[in-house]
Parts: C-alpha cells; sequence; structure tokens
C-alpha cells in the first residue's frame, strides 16, 4: 500500500543524492487548491528522456544487476573543516564527525526513497491537518500510527464518532499510520448534486470561468476539437482498447481468464528484449518513434533515444488543462449550492481505536486550539474565515540587517493592566514603542500554543496554533504584517527541544501508544522538567518538526528562529551534567546524534527553502561548530548565545561587593566563546527571571534605594552594563521588554504559590509617562542603539570585534577600540581619574558621543564641554602607538570618535 500523504508528486528528479537535493523557491499555491505536483528542475527536463532501468525492473530480481554507486561528494565538503579553522586537533571528536557525516548522507537517502525532496519532507502543513479541497470538500490528514479506527468529532456532526471516519485497510490508512478523512459539504436544500464528477471551485473569487453559462458538454466538444488531433481521441471514446490491446501483446489472443492460470510475468527488461528480438527485420516506419539503448556501461542506465521531429512535437504538446479549468465555478455558485461540511469556528477532536480503548485528542497539526476550555478537555477550532475576512499580507520582509538589536517579548505581559494582553494591544501599543527605542528586530516567546500559562510558553501543546488566549491566527498575521511595516524582523522563540506532558491536548501518549512521537522509558522524558523528548531519528517525527518550523515563515511570515535549550535535545542526560570542557564530552555515549542531524537539516532546509532567515542557537555547553557552515562540519546556525553574561552580572550584583568586581573575569565572561566570536549574542538580562523567579537587575538596583547616592549607583550601573554588553560582543544585542527603561518589578506569572495573581505579570509602561530616572534610562538606551542604527558600531572592528586593549583590575578601568570608536569604562565605585590614559591606534582628536553620566540620562554631567574633544599624545601606550588622557569619574563609561587625523 502506498502512502496517502506522499503519493500525489510524480518527477523526474533524483531520489537518491546524499548531498544535491532540489529545492523549488515557489511552491506553495493559493490556500483554495489542493497539493500540487511540483515540476521538475530545469536540468531534469532537459534530460526527462533519460530513466534507469531500476525504475522499470520491480517485478523480478535481478541477479547480475549492478549496485548503485553512492552519490559524489558535493565540491567543497569537508565533514571536519571547521577543526583546522578553530584549532581543534581532537581525533576522537573528528571521527565522529565523520561518522555523523555518513549518518546523514544515509539519512537523506532514506529521506529521498521516500520523499521527492527536503522541501517536500518540510512542507507536511500542505496536506497535513485541515484543509479545503477545490471539489467541494474538506480534507483532514493526522498521523497516528498505533490508531486502529479514526474519525472526526466536532459540533458540525453533534460529536458522533461513526459520521466521518476511516478505518484501517481502507483508502483511508496508509503503511506509515497516516488516516485521512473527507468531509463533503452539504447541498442545499433544493439542488442538485454536480453533473461533473470532479467539479471544481474557486472558493476566493465571486465568480470563475465556469459560471460563464457554457455547458460542460460544449467544453469537453471543444477539448476534442481543438486539443486531439485525428485518431488520437480514440482512445478516449473506447476507454477498453489500450488495456486489451497490452493484454493481447503480453499474454496473446488466448492469454489467461483467471487469476489462477496466470503465470508469474517477465520482468519488463526481458519483455523489451523478446519484442526488440520479434521485431528486429521491421522497417523503421512499424517502429514507434522512442527506443531503449543498452551502451553496456556501468549502472545498469539506459538511454532512450527518440526521432527529434517527434520529441518537439511531444514538448509543445501541453496537458489539456486550460479546458479542465474552464469548467471551474466561483465562489457564490458554491455558497448557492453547498454549505460547509464543516463550518468557520467549529470545534472538533479527532477520535481514534486504539489497543487501550478509545480517546479523543486535537490534531496535532491543528491551527488554531484552545487547550483549556473551562476547566473541560480541550478542542481545536476549524480556521476558514471567508476571503473577505481572512487577513491580507500588506507589507514584504525588511531587508535582512548586518547587525541585530532584538527587542524580546512575551504577548501575554505586555499589558499595563495585570491581565492577560492580546496580539491586538501588543500590535497598537508594544511595537511603536519598539521603534522609537531604536531596535530592528522583536523575538517573541511563548506564542505556539500552551495549556498552562505559568510556563511561559516552553511546555508546548499545540506546535501549529498561535495561543488562543492571545487572540486568532489572523490577529497575529496583523501583528507580524505591522512589525515588517515598521521595519522591524520578527523571530520566534522555538521550541523543539521537549514537548507538554499532557496528553489530552499535547502529543503524549497521542495514539495510545508511548513511542508515537516521544521516545519510551526514561528516554522520553526529561530527567528534571517532566517534559517528553522527541524521537528524532523518525522520520515522521522529522516530517513533523521540519515542517513546523516551514509552517511558521510560509504561514505567518516569520524571519526567524531562535532554538531554545539545544542542551537538552543534544544530550540524553537533557545538558544536566557538568562541562569540564573535554572534548570528548561532546562526542561520547550521551551524545543524541539523531537531534544533532535534526539540527543540520533544519538549517540546511530552512536557508534553502529562505535565504534570508536568521536561526539562533541557544546552548548553554557552546558545542563545537554551532554557528559553522554544515558543509564543514557544523551545525548551521547563523548565531549562538552568550548565556554566562546574564548570570556574571546577576552574581556580580547580588554576591559582589561592588569593589571586589573582577575586570578580567567581567571581560572574559562577555567576550566568550573564542570560536566564532563575530556570531555571538549577548544581553545583560533576557527572559529568564520570568522563568526562574529571579529578580530584574532594576529591582535589584533601585529595590531598596531610599538615597540619592543609592539611585545615582544603581542608575550608573544599569546604564553601565548595558554599555558594555552592548558593544564588546559580536553584531547581535539582546534586551527583554521593560528593561530598556529599568522595569523595576520582577516578573511572576499566575501560579498556584502567588494565588494565581497577574500583578506582577505586566509592564509598567506609566513610568515612562513622568520625566524622571525611567525616562531618563531609556533617553540613554534610545541614544545607544542609534550609535548602531546610526554608525553601525557593532560592526566595526577587526572582523567586526573589538581591540581589547587595556583590563586593569586594580583601577577597575576597561577600555578598547571599534574601528573609529573608542570605549572607556571606569567601574571603580569611588575613584575618579582626571586625566587617565588609554591607547588608541589612529593620532587625532577624539570627540565624545555618548556620555552615560551626563545629566539628561540621570547622571551628574562632572565632564564638561570643554572636556569633550581631547587630542592624542605620541606615547606608546597599552601596546599601541598613541595615547589619550581622558577625564573619567567613578561609575561613568564614554564613547569617543576621532573626528580629526
Amino acid at each position: 500500500m502506498i502512502s496517502l500523504a506522499h503519493s500525489t508528486r510524480i518527477s523526474s528528479l533524483p531520489t537518491s543524492s546524499a548531498q544535491n537535493f532540489p529545492f523549488q523557491e515557489s511552491y506553495r499555491t493559493h490556500h483554495y487548491h489542493g497539493p500540487v505536483s511540483l515540476p521538475p528542475s530545469k536540468k531534469n527536463r532537459r534530460n526527462i528522456c533519460k530513466c534507469s532501468a531500476a525504475d522499470h525492473s520491480q517485478s523480478k530480481p535481478q541477479q547480475n544487476r549492478k549496485t548503485r554507486q553512492p552519490a559524489a561528494e558535493k565540491e567543497g565538503v569537508d565533514p571536519v573543516g571547521f577543526l583546522a579553522k578553530q584549532g581543534i586537533t581532537h581525533k576522537v571528536f573528528a571521527q565522529f564527525l565523520r561518522e555523523r557525516h555518513k549518518a546523514l548522507k544515509d539519512l537523506k537517502d532514506e529521506i529521498f526513497n521516500r520523499y521527492l525532496n527536503l522541501m517536500e519532507l518540510a512542507s507536511g502543513f500542505e496536506i497535513l491537518g485541515m484543509h479545503r479541497n477545490v471539489q467541494h470538500r474538506v480534507d483532514f490528514m493526522d498521523w497516528a500510527p498505533g490508531a486502529r479506527y479514526c474519525a472526526l468529532v466536532g459540533d458540525f456532526n453533534e460529536w458522533s464518532p461513526t459520521e466521518n471516519s476511516a478505518r484501517e485497510g481502507h483508502f483511508g490508512h496508509d503503511d506509515y499510520g497516516y488516516w485521512f478523512i473527507i468531509l463533503e459539504d452539504k447541498l442545499q436544500e433544493g439542488e442538485e448534486p454536480d453533473k461533473l464528477y470532479f467539479q471544481q471551485y474557486n472558493y476566493v473569487d465571486d465568480y470563475d470561468k465556469g459560471d460563464s453559462g457554457v455547458t460542460i458538454e460544449e467544453i469537453f466538444k471543444k477539448a476534442n476539437d481543438e486539443y486531439w488531433e485525428p485518431g488520437e481521441d480514440r482512445f478516449i471514446k473506447s476507454r477498453y482498447e489500450v488495456a486489451s490491446k497490452l493484454y493481447e501483446q503480453i499474454f496473446g489472443p488466448n492469454g489467461p481468464q483467471t487469476e489462477d492460470e496466470l503465470e508469474e510475468i517477465p520482468d519488463p527488461e526481458t519483455r523489451y528484449k523478446a519484442w526488440k528480438e520479434q521485431h528486429k527485420d521491421d522497417p523503421p516506419s512499424n517502429l514507434p518513434p522512442c527506443d531503449v539503448i543498452d551502451n553496456g556501461k556501468e549502472y545498469d542506465v539506459f538511454n532512450i533515444v527518440d526521432d527529434p521531429v517527434w520529441r518537439e512535437k511531444f514538448r509543445t504538446k501541453k496537458p489539456p488543462i486550460a479546458y479542465w479549468l474552464e469548467t471551474r465555478k466561483g465562489r457564490k455558485a458554491w455558497l448557492k449550492k453547498y454549505t460547509p461540511g464543516i463550518p468557520h469556528l467549529s470545534k472538533y477532536r479527532v477520535y481514534f481505536n486504539t489497543p487501550t480503548g478509545p480517546l479523543e485528542r486535537v490534531p496535532a497539526w491543528a491551527t488554531y486550539v484552545v487547550p483549556d476550555a473551562d476547566g473541560k478537555q480541550a478542542f481545536a477550532v476549524h480556521w476558514e474565515p471567508p476571503p473577505e475576512k481572512a487577513y491580507k499580507w500588506k507589507h514584504k520582509h525588511p531587508i535582512k540587517p548586518k547587525s541585530l538589536r532584538i527587542y524580546e517579548c512575551h504577548v501575554g505581559i505586555s499589558g499595563q493592566e495585570p491581565i492577560v494582553a492580546s496580539f491586538s494591544d501588543f500590535t497598537k501599543k508594544v511595537l511603536p514603542h519598539v521603534k522609537e527605542a531604536g531596535y530592528n528586530a522583536i523575538q517573541l516567546i511563548g506564542v505556539l500554543e500552551h495549556k498552562d500559562y505559568f510556563t511561559v510558553g516552553y511546555r508546548v501543546t499545540n506546535f501549529y496554533a498561535v495561543s488562543s488566549r492571545y487572540g486568532t491566527p489572523d490577529d497575529f498575521k496583523r501583528l507580524v504584517d505591522e512589525a515588517h511595516g515598521l521595519g522591524l524582523l520578527v523571530f520566534l522563540d522555538i521550541v523543539h527541544s521537549y514537548a507538554a506532558a499532557d496528553e489530552m491536548v499535547g502529543l503524549s501518549l497521542f495514539d495510545g501508544s508511548n513511542d508515537c512521537y516521544f521516545h519510551t522509558g526514561k528516554r522520553g522524558h526529561h530527567k528534571f522538567w517532566g517534559t517528553r523528548m522527541f524521537k528524532y531519528g523518525d522520520h515522521d517525527v522529522l516530517h513533523f518538526l521540519l515542517s513546523n518550523l516551514n509552517w511558521w515563515v510560509v504561514e505567518y511570515q516569520i524571519d526567524g528562529f531562535h532554538f531554545h535549550s539545544l542542551s537538552s535535545m543534544m544530550y540524553t542526560h537533557n545538558g544536566f551534567a557538568s562541562f569540564t570542557g573535554d572534548m570528548e564530552e561532546y562526542c561520547n555515549q550521551y551524545v543524541d546524534r539523531d537531534a544533532l542531524l535534526y539540527l543540520i537539516l533544519a538549517n540546511e532546509i530552512l536557508h534553502a527553502l529562505h535565504p534570508n532567515i536568521v536561526t539562533i542557537a541557544e546552548d548553554a555547553t557552546l558545542y563545537p561548530g554551532l554557528c559553522e557552515p554544515t558543509s564543514q562540519g557544523g551545525l548551521g546556525f547563523d548565531y549562538f548565545v552568550n548565556l554566562s553574561s546574564s548570570e556574571m552580572w546577576l552574581s556580580f550584583l547580588e554576591n559582589v561587593p561592588n569593589h571586589e568586581w573582577s575586570m578580567s573575569k567581567l571581560v572574559n565572561t562577555l567576550v566568550g566563546e573564542k570560536n566564532n566570536p563575530e556570531k555571538m549574542l549577548l544581553y545583560a538580562e533576557n527572559h529568564n527571571q520570568s522563568i526562574s523567579g529571579g529578580r530584574s537587575f532594576a529591582e535589584i538596583l533601585f529595590g531598596s534605594s531610599n538615597t540619592e547616592e543609592s539611585l545615582l549607583r544603581g542608575c550608573s550601573l544599569h546604564k553601565m552594563i548595558r554599555l558594555i554588553t552592548f558593544t564588546i560582543g559580536g553584531p547581535a544585542y539582546l534586551n527583554f521588554m521593560g528593561n530598556e527603561f529599568g522595569h523595576t518589578k520582577r516578573v511572576e506569572f499566575p501560579m498556584s504559590s502567588n494565588g494565581f495573581s497577574y500583578s506582577l505579570a505586566n509592564r509598567n509602561w506609566d513610568l515612562l509617562e513622568n520625566d524622571g530616572l525611567h525616562n531618563r534610562l531609556f533617553a540613554f538606551d534610545k541614544d545607544m542603539m542609534k550609535l548602531d542604527a546610526n554608525e553601525r558600531i557593532l560592526l566595526r572592528g577587526l572582523r567586526g570585534l573589538p581591540n581589547i586593549h587595556h583590563v586593569n583590575d586594580s583601577t577597575m578601568v576597561i577600555s578598547y577600540l571599534r574601528g573609529p570608536f573608542l570605549l572607556v569604562f571606569n567601574f571603580h565605585p569611588k575613584n575618579s581619574y582626571e586625566r587617565y590614559s588609554v591607547g588608541v591606534e589612529e593620532a587625532g582628536e577624539y570627540q565624545v558621543v555618548l556620555n552615560t553620566d551626563k545629566k539628561m540620562y540621570g547622571g551628574q554631567g562632572l565632564i564638561g564641554h570643554d572636556q569633550y574633544v581631547q587630542r592624542t599624545i605620541s606615547r606608546r601606550t597599552d601596546g599601541v602607538r598613541f595615547c589619550l588622557e581622558v577625564p573619567l569619574p567613578s561609575r561613568t563609561a564614554q564613547v569617543r570618535i576621532i573626528i580629526r587625523y
């Protein structure tokens, strides 16, 4: 039995290349069309007359068949290429990379035996889930290999488990465990069924060609008269003639009449050679225009030779689709004749009969879900708004910037009031603030549907649905579209490292079995979080997850992904092990190779289908090669997150007296990973406080400030921490919503421990209404963002990185250069320096362009305007040729730029 999900596509594309796999750039039809066949590539169209004998000789094994040679290695591919670049000489790890590369090639070969290409592997959403078919019906498909019976139940059929079903062994179930159910539209009272069995409807436009009044008989007559040449339509008029002639050619005029009389049928190659021998003396005029030639070459390949005139005639002959489309009618004709079998906003679930008994589940590919319906069982909602109400995109994707200034947000807590905010509220109030603040991207957490609000959205239950607590799918589209209109990229915090363990709404025990999407036993559960761990080695799980990534880009125009908690998936100990830095820890028995292969495939597919996509890796273990190309043995991410920076700042603020802060530790932590520093994303604090229940930096710095001195200390450190974190690392920076203006309250989601209170699950935007401390901190953050927006400071320096040439633990001063910029920080709580010497590479005058001590930023204004411009001294300092003596008050920082040489 063939797969229902993948049997509709036929192409001459290669199906066994380990490296060269084709992608189609434009592959999605309008939403009222069904699945379509993908066209072959140009190369394959030119060679469409070449075929392999293996494709035509499946009926009988060949004893002397030559084995197919492995696909040639793609030029430039080196499975250990990045090791030399990073100076890694560990032989065991190098061998691990080679074995992983071979496993990747084998995996792709297995995939191509079942899927047309990797794009098809990542496009399951085109046929799985609920889709309107052009033939006045809705098709539903889901994967449940452990089920024996499948049906759709909902308010559209009074929750009947027998009315809309598919049974095992029938057309509705294939060998891979995919179930297929058709929901036919219902005839309006007094209407007759369509004369044409395969009548199509255009559900978007009011009218189509079939509404012109021309009858089906007239269209078919026109097709026969115009399309078919004389004699070509004889087989249409006598549909059994071809079958009877073929039968006679194979078995003769007195062939077997029953299956019992049927002898073994020779394979096509044997039949072809016998036919060739029989007709060797025939004149060319009696032979067909095509013939097969065996050149005796390797790989057992037969080339087809044909008559050039016939070939050109064959190529110019287009299929009669144009005539068929003339029968398609518009939306008004459909509404007049039918009512939807499952109306818009209908509630539904999928019903399974399993070895352990009947159960109902929310479909895995559902796109709109209500996970907790007033304490009752969750249900999916059919989302099919009429065309006049469906959201229409207005803006294109912004151009991908070379440096990222990311504003991290949670929609639910983005409102002023202590309630769950909506997509619409966020669009109206937060997006303009982000634009004003100077960021060029937003990163959304908690968007994917999750049952428990207190999990911040990290225990995902429904991977294809936006959270209904914030609004509808169209509300989220409007949010993304408006962000694009403001020039903001939109990233999603995606959680493919684990899933919620909830059975009634999530994927756990989805079909009654314990190994559908997840591992069985202990490996199928996270050691500390109680979540379920995906089975990345299963092709159908890969199909689900890779399609999920592509879905968010295609359906919601997402610009990138932040892959959450990769260490949970890359190691069977879920990352909860002490890492000493030994390379063997990255290739021992605790490494999940299947998870690594999934990440490689995810990056390859995303970047091939969507060249401007951005992928960010969050891995506490900093796995070697995170941001190296997959062709060189890496995992293919664009950026990685330095998770240590926030932990260091929190430790300094809570546990270390200010005068004991180590400048060396500070710099070493912020600079972080020596490999790929140009790919590093830094942040001072992000959403982790909302998960761990920790305090924000502003709460630590200002929470107990009752004197002017303590307020000044908090204000100074708040600005300095952000400035050095922003400028000392790679070309990417992240800030969590509200922290740019010193939001003093921590984030705490409603849960049993706080009486399910929403008092801390919001943002106090009213802090910006007064001309006080928070407005001044916000003014500083805006001007800090302008350093990159206007001056591209994050891209300055050698390879886009700073030259850190002065780190003094005794004076607590740090200085570094980024191109024409000089940045100097004095973290000492008491000592100020009138003329502090730092080195610079270029002689000239350096002017202050950003000063944390400026009064408009909440500082004291201790540096006079006459001191804003300083000229260099010809004295070697800090290993560079020239020296600059700058005024440096305590707990202040300044950014200078050379203005005259």
